[in-house]
């Protein structure tokens, strides 16, 4: 999917929006209530109640860390602080801070580890860390030169702040004038199925035109209480949740990290109207006990990419909400505005001031429109499918510290004819109806070619996501054993079922757009598909692991049985048949493959 959730759906921001300093700065002397945290219990049982602060109080205490900030930062630094922490109510803090006072913050995600969480730390340049007791073992043994760590919910941090506690917004600004909408305030990692990731940078007058385009959008008002349920380091908790909430003067309601059994109370508790989601989120609630009470509460909407079309319907049958999905990345290179007619399916058409077209990458050329039947299913993927750009004017800021990857972005279209130069390259695939809409069909690290077909894994999970007994499916490539790639599906099956082969079979062949080189050569039955922290499918993991019963090093944990289909049928994928498979592979020299 999306690298991120990030970009609106509404119409595009308008020039002169303003900062995210002076939305925070906004708050001061508005008592009404601005965050919600601390609820707590399981389904059912008694529930801690929840802890209310003020508009006002937040911004003070967003205040007191910019003058703190301020103090603490070494002369010629890069005004950067590492924020490591759960979704407690130091995140928005924080933010608050760094917007006061013109820095940026650095989302640290805490399932990194070791060189690779130092990296994270070291690349942003951030000499002050910010995180909290528990967080405390993963920075254990890490070689941070010159960065502070200060820990909060301590009593030496407490000790720190207290000078600073009457500071009020605007006092504490690291340069003269304090931040214009050209400061940077967000140095957010994309999340990669390859390579380190990259640090987007997201400037104040960026990021406060979209909240404000998404509190338009869906007409958020300050009755509202928008549920951060994704986690802060991540991109689409602060674009999609906190920043429409700042802008229309909504509160939001924290939990530290998402629970699916905790949920509904949640939204009880706080009273939320409004929620974000990305990966797997939807499905996870899906994947709940259903309750005589799933429709009682005050839950309007929910805004994220990755639900899926058949898993949004199910949601809204059964929880009553419509789920939006959405498009966009923390890098700002596109966006894709939906309008009361998008057909189902579909993300919408171009946002006002883009000129967005589905490209073949490898010629330059714009694909051809998609052909879809009455169903509004695909018929001529190998050609409708391409990469998404955007041939206008770009918002994307680029990376820190990273020309290549900024270069790769914008680069020249491989045709050699200078077509795509100056282009944003989303790296994500999509097809085009001939009205215009924008159908969203995967990374185009998920395009697999069998038998020098190309095809798109968001295409055959979609297809696959119609079987009853899934509660999840991930589709990824695998090496052939000749040549190219085969199709390998990942299936989390629904509480109570079993993989049925000759159902599953008669499924496949049942389905109208399922092209005759679609049908998955091996399936894996799993517990649950592997996450990464922002719930998104594993799929460099699922990929390394392939149809093997142990992984290679740095795999998924195999589990479950591997099925593969030979004619029509499904088998199971053991003793001799798999001996007989890894012997294919050697035979042709690419058994190396399977362990990479």
């Amino acid at each position: 999917m999306p690298t991120t959730t990030t970009t609106e759906t509404g119409p595009a921001p308008e020039s002169g929006a303003g900062t995210v300093a002076e939305l925070i700065a906004r708050q001061w002397g508005d008592h009404r209530p601005g965050l919600k945290h601390g609820a707590e219990g399981g389904p059912g049982a008694a529930r801690t109640p929840a802890a209310v602060l003020s508009r006002h109080r937040t911004a003070r205490q967003s205040a007191a860390r910019a003058a703190l900030l301020v103090d603490l930062l070494p002369p010629g630094a890069e005004p950067h602080v590492g924020v490591l922490l759960d979704n407690t109510p130091e995140f928005p803090f924080w933010l608050g801070a760094a917007a006061l006072a013109g820095a940026a913050v650095a989302g640290i995600n805490p399932t990194r580890r070791g060189p690779e969480l130092a990296r994270d730390i070291l690349h942003t340049d951030c000499r002050l860390l910010v995180t909290e007791p528990a967080h405390l073992p993963l920075l254990r043994g890490l070689d941070l030169p010159g960065v502070r760590i200060l820990v909060t919910g301590t009593e030496e941090y407490e000790a720190l702040l207290a000078p600073y506690a009457a500071a009020e917004p605007g006092e504490a600004r690291l340069r003269p004038g304090g931040p214009g909408p050209d400061t940077r305030l967000l140095l957010y990692f994309t999340s990669g199925s390859t390579g380190a990731p990259k640090a987007a940078i997201c400037s104040q007058g960026r990021l406060a035109a979209a909240g404000h385009s998404l509190a338009r959008h869906f007409r958020v008002t300050p009755d509202d209480v928008h549920y951060i349920c994704m986690p802060l380091f991540h991109g689409n908790a602060v674009m999609a949740c906190w920043l429409p909430a700042l802008a229309a003067g909504a509160p939001v309601a924290l939990r530290r990290r998402f629970s699916a059994s905790a949920f509904l109370d949640d939204v009880r508790s706080y009273g939320a109207t409004y929620f974000t989601y990305v990966g797997r989120a939807v499905q996870y609630l899906l994947a709940t006990d259903p309750r005589p009470d799933d429709r009682e509460h005050p839950l309007r909407l929910g805004f994220g990419t990755e639900a899926g079309a058949v898993d949004a319907a199910r949601f809204e049958e059964r929880f009553g909400v419509r789920l939006v999905e959405g498009y966009g990345a923390t890098e700002g290179g596109a966006s894709v505005q939906r309008t009361p007619d998008t057909p189902p399916g579909a993300l919408g058409r171009a946002g006002a001031d883009d000129d967005l077209a589905v490209v073949d990458p490898e010629t330059g050329r714009e694909c051809p429109p998609a052909l879809l039947d009455a169903r509004g299913r695909l018929r001529n993927g190998d050609e409708a499918i391409g990469e998404l750009v955007n041939r206008g004017r770009s918002r994307f800021e680029g990376y820190w510290r990273n020309p290549g990857a900024e270069a790769a972005r914008t680069r020249r279209g491989s045709c050699g004819t200078g077509a795509g130069e100056g282009w944003y390259w989303t790296g994500d695939l999509f097809f085009r109806d001939p009205d215009g809409f924008l159908y969203f069909a995967g990374r185009t690290d998920d395009r697999l070619r069998v038998d020098s077909e190309n095809l798109a894994a968001a295409m055959i999970e979609n297809i696959l996501a119609r079987w009853e007994a899934a509660a999840a499916v991930a589709v990824y490539a695998v090496p052939d054993e000749a040549a190219g790639d085969q199709v390998m599906a990942a299936l989390a099956l629904r509480e109570g079922a079993s993989f049925d082969p000759e159902a599953f079979a008669a499924f496949l062949a049942a389905q109208p757009d399922l092209g005759t080189k679609m049908a998955p050569r091996y399936v894996r039955i799993l517990d649950a598909l592997p996450v990464t922290a922002t719930n998104k499918v594993h799929r460099a993991a699922l990929r390394r692991t392939g149809f093997l019963p142990h992984p290679p090093p740095g795999g998924a944990p195999a589990a479950g049985t591997v099925w593969h289909r030979v004619g029509g049928a499904y088998r199971p994928l053991d003793g001799p048949a798999l001996d007989a498979l890894l012997s294919a592979y050697a035979t042709h020299g690419r058994r190396d493959l399977l362990e990479r």
